[in-house]
């Protein structure tokens, strides 16, 4: 499952930059036909009369900080949009730097499923990942995706209040039940045998993990009943045609990272012809189902793992947690033997380090690594020095600080719409997102026969995707498929992939660049997660010359 939502500012901040600037030729898309049809002959939805009003509005822009904020209503269900249900979405943009040569609006997304692009363009910087020679042609413009953030309604998954073990969580008067000698002996003797508490082997374990899986898929479907069928990314992507629309323009310049990369795929497979330009950095394969994308995921990380712990004298310096690969990667496997039976301590916090915060941490610091091996490294040390508060920071590194109650109770500010400061949903939509676009089986034997599978592929970090999605075991079910991608008359698109990527694996960048008639790769041969804008001047270059003057990547470049 895709997980991290880009974070421009400080990508940009830290990467090495130096980009060379390419000559602007282009100064405006050649205009579009009149109408669009998808696959299959659909007809361009703009000219369905329910649709007209909402194709039919105009946004109105009011100042938000530096930026420009509006908000855009979308029907809930485009098959019943009279209904007189519908999302608001707040919509944000940086307006172009140099308005007589500007072309258009370039629509970003940062990533998720979950990310609020208002909130990666006002507080995070995501327009600084494009150069000042995109910015001088468009204006940069996101929104919140339906349920996301700042729309309204949003998603709520509620709160879980169950433990999630009954035997050795905290009783009710806040504290935790001492456990006999037996009991210690035969934790301390699983846990030696199994060394990965990722992987549920016993019918217990087993039946804890469903257990707590469908505990969590009742509490999302209890608050979020009346949304939770109409937040997938082919609505999503029917949502940015109304906004190309409203933005008044007549086809889409469009740059998506992380999952951006499936909405702009589905965005082209269903409106092919009202594409200009796009750029897909750190693609996710359409084509893979559901046990699939778990063991390529896993794979991904376990391979950045190793990336950093073969390279980080290279990148982390003096910080790295030893002096030699070997004697990092045994700290970091003792260290998951150690915290599988007892916790590392954390100040401030009672329940400490556990197996799963080393494991949150490794994996959220193969995303930037240039920003993050670092502190990484630190954590790491402190915690062969048997103290988990660094560790337990990193772990929680992805998760921006929560809108207090007043904040929630409020909703906008005095400075007009789409500047409010929405408490933080990412969590319930990555989840309702990842359950609703790709079907789950029902089935719990599925599950733990890919389990074997993600083992042998990835070690624990294929298990723990796998365990990951039995949420959507109980999940509505969708009629969306695995599938290559459909997209005739689409321009050519862009696909970047990044050999060292964990989150969106390289092989899935390459695989989708195929599917698109005329797509083309480009190849950037580093570290971390997506490429423009935390790489080097050869991705910039290349990008920036194909979204001003749609100039093609030759195949085979690689930067």
């Amino acid at each position: 499952m895709i997980r991290a939502v880009r974070r421009p500012a400080l990508a940009v901040a830290l990467a090495v930059v130096g980009a060379t600037a390419l000559a602007a030729c282009t100064t405006a898309p050649a205009p579009a036909p009149a109408r669009s049809q998808g696959p299959a002959g659909r007809v361009d939805p703009a000219t369905r009369p329910d649709l007209k009003a909402f194709y039919g509005q105009k946004l109105k822009w009011t100042a938000c900080g530096d930026l420009q904020c509006a908000d855009l209503t979308v029907p809930m269900d485009y098959a019943h949009p009279a209904n007189g249900r519908t999302f608001v979405l707040p919509v944000a943009r940086a307006v172009t730097t140099g308005t007589a040569e500007r072309i258009g609006s370039v629509i970003a997304n940062p990533g998720g499923p979950g990310g609020s692009g208002v909130r990666s363009l006002l507080e995070e910087g995501m327009a600084e990942s494009f150069t000042p020679k995109v910015r001088a042609r468009f204006d940069v413009v996101s929104f919140d995706p339906r349920g996301v953030g700042g729309s309204s309604p949003a998603l709520t998954c509620g709160k879980n209040e169950e433990p999630t073990d009954a035997a050795t969580g905290p009783t009710p008067d806040g504290t935790t039940p001492e456990k006999t000698a037996a009991e210690e002996s035969a934790a301390e003797e699983t846990a030696a045998a199994a060394a990965d508490p990722f992987f549920p082997r016993s019918e217990t374990e087993r039946a804890d993990v469903l257990a707590e899986a469908k505990r969590e898929a009742d509490a999302c479907a209890k608050a979020s009943a009346g949304i939770l069928r109409h937040v997938g990314t082919e609505d999503v992507a029917r949502d940015m045609d109304v906004l190309r629309a409203a933005l008044g323009e007549s086809r889409v310049t469009y740059l998506g990272w992380s999952y951006g990369t499936s909405l702009g795929t589905a965005y082209a497979e269903q409106f092919p012809r009202r594409v200009r330009a796009m750029v897909l950095d750190g693609a996710v394969d359409p084509a893979l189902d559901w046990s699939q994308r778990a063991v390529s995921q896993g794979l991904g990380f376990r391979r950045a793992v190793d990336d950093y712990i073969a390279s980080c004298a290279e990148v982390a310096g003096d910080s790295c947690p030893g002096s030699t690969p070997e004697e990092i990667r045994t700290l970091v496997e003792g260290l998951f033997r150690k915290t599988a039976r007892d916790p590392l301590p954390v100040d401030g916090d009672e329940y400490g380090a556990d197996a799963s915060t080393l494991l949150d941490a490794l994996v959220l610091s193969m995303y930037t690594p240039e920003a993050q091996w670092k502190d990484l490294s630190e954590a790491l040390a402190d915690a062969g020095r048997g103290d988990g508060t660094k560790l337990a920071r990193l772990a929680g590194a992805e998760d921006p600080a929560p809108a207090t109650d007043e904040d929630a109770e409020s909703g906008a500010t005095p400075d007009g719409p789409g500047t409010e400061t929405p408490a933080d949903n990412s969590d319930a939509a990555l989840q309702a997102v990842n359950c609703f676009d790709v079907p789950h089986p029902r089935d719990a034997e599925a599950y733990w026969k890919t389990l074997a599978r993600a083992d042998e592929a990835a070690g624990r970090y294929g298990t723990s995707t796998v365990t990951a999605a039995l949420t959507c075991k109980d999940w509505p079910t969708t009629t969306r498929k695995p599938h290559r991608v459909s997209a005739p008359g689409v321009p050519p698109v862009l696909v970047v992939g990044t050999t060292g990527d964990a989150a969106t694996p390289y092989e899935e960048a390459a695989s989708l660049a195929s599917q698109f008639p005329g797509g083309a790769l480009l190849t950037y041969e580093g570290f971390g997660h997506t490429a423009y804008g935390r790489s080097n001047s050869c991705v910039t270059g290349h990008v920036d010359g194909y979204l001003i003057d749609l100039r093609t990547v030759p195949a085979g470049t690689t930067c």
